[in-house]
């Protein structure tokens, strides 16, 4: 190799050993700030379970949306649509500003009353509480933690925004 085609050392230049240091040194700290977050959050109490999900960082947070899904997964005719009965509650963690998300109890199942026919299988399938999408604010910085009872379980969908706000027409 000749001397003109080696890249000349400068500070504009770090070395891939610096560029392995510094990425090392972000995840730490980005290991590290996740950790110091959870201590805000107790252990969950008996009965129940704490599920942690730590979201990745996007370019657009705003324009993201975070779904909570919580269930269980039981036998039922294929025919019905079921839901659960329950309340999300969030509860604000003196001292740190936090937001936790709280399912104290699942209520009763409950469903629309459409005769299956009499041959037709139970089949097991996902079933969620009942009412609206529940939506919490997008934020990679912070873990979104959600209590439950024992026997349920957390799911999620993120939702996305159209980058474009279209006019509505006057009428």
């Amino acid at each position: 190799m000749s001397d003109s085609s080696r890249r000349p050392v400068h500070a504009d230049y770090p070395s891939t050993d610096m560029k392995r240091t510094v990425m090392a040194l972000l995840c730490a700290a980005a290991t590290a700030t996740a950790a110091d977050n959870m201590k805000a959050f107790p252990p969950a109490d008996d009965g129940m379970v704490r599920h942690v999900l730590q979201l990745p960082p996007q370019a657009d947070e705003d324009a993201l949306k975070v779904e909570l899904v919580l269930g269980k997964t039981v036998k039922t005719d294929s025919v019905n649509r079921y839901f659960f009965g329950g309340k999300i509650e969030v509860e604000t963690i003196q001292g740190w500003g936090f937001d936790r998300y709280v399912l104290k109890q699942l209520g009763p199942m409950a469903g629309t009353l459409m005769a299956p026919p009499p041959d037709a299988p139970m089949v097991e399938r996902f079933v969620s509480l009942g009412g609206d999408p529940y939506l919490v604010r997008y934020n990679s910085r912070l873990p979104l933690v959600v209590y439950v009872p024992k026997g349920v379980a957390v799911r999620y969908r993120i939702w996305h925004a159209d980058p474009e706000a279209k006019p509505v027409p006057e009428g």
